[in-house]
């Protein structure tokens, strides 16, 4: 798997713990990164400049490090 897919499920599972409306934080981990969370699959190729801005915008709207 991928770095990428690794931090979609990262994602996703801190979403549910928190409670949080999915949509709604997956769109502004989106619009920070500049990649949509639905088109990451386990086979998305890493690129270390998508995986740093994922990892920051994970920062910037959870408030937790990746």
């Amino acid at each position: 798997m991928s770095q990428l897919y690794d931090l979609k499920v990262f994602i996703e599972e801190r979403i549910k713990a928190k409670g949080l409306d999915a949509a709604d934080v997956k769109g502004h981990i989106g619009l920070k990164s500049g990649r949509l969370l639905a088109f990451i699959s386990p086979s998305t190729p890493d690129d270390p400049v998508a995986v740093a801005k994922l990892k920051q915008a994970i920062k910037d709207v959870l408030n937790v490090c990746a």
